[in-house]
Formats: C-alpha cells, structure tokens, sequence
C-alpha cells in the first residue's frame, strides 16, 4: 500500500489495527482519560465530541464517566469496533469527515478532543487550518479543545528512523520512516513479516509544532492555555515526542 494524497480514507482498517496492537491497552486508556477528566474539569452530562474517534477506546470511557459523548469518525471499520463496545443514550458513533462536521452541531459541545495523533493527514495544509475551524464552530463560547499528538520539535530532536515489534500472532512489524523539513510531512514505511507473507503499507503525517498549532487555533478564535507533554504531568518542552494543547474558544 503506498502513501497516495487520500491514503487515510482506506489505510485504518482491520490492518491498522494489528499493527497498532501495542499500542491499544486499556490501562493506558483509562490513564489517559483520567488525565483528560483532570483537565477538562467539566460537570458530569457534559457535551464532548471525540473526533476521530477511531475504535471508541476514549469515547466509550468517557461514557462511563458520566458524559454525554458522540464519536465521529471516516472509518467504517473503527466505527463498528467502537459500537461493539457498546452504545448508549449518552454514546453514539457516526461516520463522518472531520473537514465537514454537520452542521447541526454549531454550537453544541464542551469539549472537541482530537488524539493520537488524528491530524494532518491532507495533502493540502489548509484543509488543517479547515478542521481546527471545524472543532472550533461546534465548540459553546468558552468550551475546550484538547489536542494530543505527535510533536515536530520532539519528534526531530529524537529522530527514530526505523524501529520494530512483534503482535500477539507472531507478526514482525518493521517500520522505516523519512522527515521532509519542507512539506512537514513524516513518512512512515510499514513490512509485516508473517508465516506465509510478507506485507507493505505506507502512510503520512505532517508535523506540526507547538506554535504553529498555537497560530492555527487563534485564527479560529481558540487561544492555547496550557501546553503539556501529552498526557504526563509535564509541561511540554522542546524535546517533547507528544503534546497536549488546551485551548479555549473565545
């Protein structure tokens, strides 16, 4: 598979899944939400919309928490995961584009929470700037965005070129990755070595930093106020792999 302009709309399939294994561990989600709770400091029956919302592993918590979640999200395959886990009065998934979240929902939430590293995937930068203006017009005056992902200072700071993993079958997952400092975008090159095949899939992220996202926001009426190292307990610094930023619409 390689990095085609749309490659998101087919690569997170049942695929994705499997080679992300590792990283899908429910004490680590239920860790991170209760850092989200932390420093969301909203009333129980609050509005949050998670998008995307991939296979609901934050979504279905946050529900059990006691707010009123919708999850959104292009991938059919995420989705149907995401609703066997369980759908609710206060959970609800649907398919759908973050470029163009429906237009119902101006005005509707108390929180938009994009994470893991859920941005940047046009080929065209302004379709970003497009989706940071999305989570802000469906956002109430005063309610939070929470954006968790991957951090171009950090991630360049600590440059990791290639790595590998086995998933629970057996597979070995090795990945090559390549940075272009003029595009932004990071590349990643996936081989699975199986017991009868060999496989390779492609895809690509642009990186931002800190600031830029912090520009990007304000165009949109949202102004960061707190800058974490992801989901740590640390405020975000140059060496910083991930990042957390809260901003608020103004």
């Amino acid at each position: 598979m390689s990095a085609e302009p749309d490659w998101w709309v087919r690569y997170f399939d049942e695929g994705y899944v499997r080679e992300y294994e590792p990283l899908f561990d429910l004490v680590s989600d239920r860790r991170q939400v209760a850092r989200l709770i932390e420093l969301l400091q909203l009333e129980s029956g609050a509005r949050i919309l998670d998008v995307p919302c991939g296979q609901g592993r934050h979504a279905h918590l946050l529900a059990e928490a006691g707010y009123d979640v919708d999850g959104l999200d292009l991938s059919a395959h995420l989705i149907d995961i995401a609703k066997a886990r369980g759908t609710a009065r206060t959970l609800r998934y649907r398919r759908g584009d973050m470029r163009r979240l429906p237009a119902s929902w101006t005005g509707r939430f108390d929180a938009v929470l994009n994470l893991f590293t859920s941005f940047g995937f046009f080929v065209d930068a302004r379709d970003d700037a497009k989706v940071i203006r999305e989570f802000a017009r469906v956002l109430k005056p005063g309610a939070l965005l929470v954006w968790q992902g991957g951090s171009r200072d950090g991630v360049m700071a600590r440059f990791l070129p290639s790595d590998w993993w086995t998933t629970k079958d057996g597979t070995i997952i090795a990945q090559d990755r390549e940075f272009d400092p003029l595009t932004g975008f990071l590349t990643i090159k996936s081989t699975w070595q199986g017991r009868r095949k060999t496989e390779h899939r492609e895809h690509r992220i642009r990186l931002y930093t800190a600031s830029r996202l912090a520009e990007l926001m304000l165009d949109a009426g949202l102004v960061v106020e707190q800058a974490w190292d992801s989901f740590d307990d640390r405020p975000l610094t140059r060496r910083s792999s991930e990042m957390m930023l809260i901003a608020r619409k103004e």
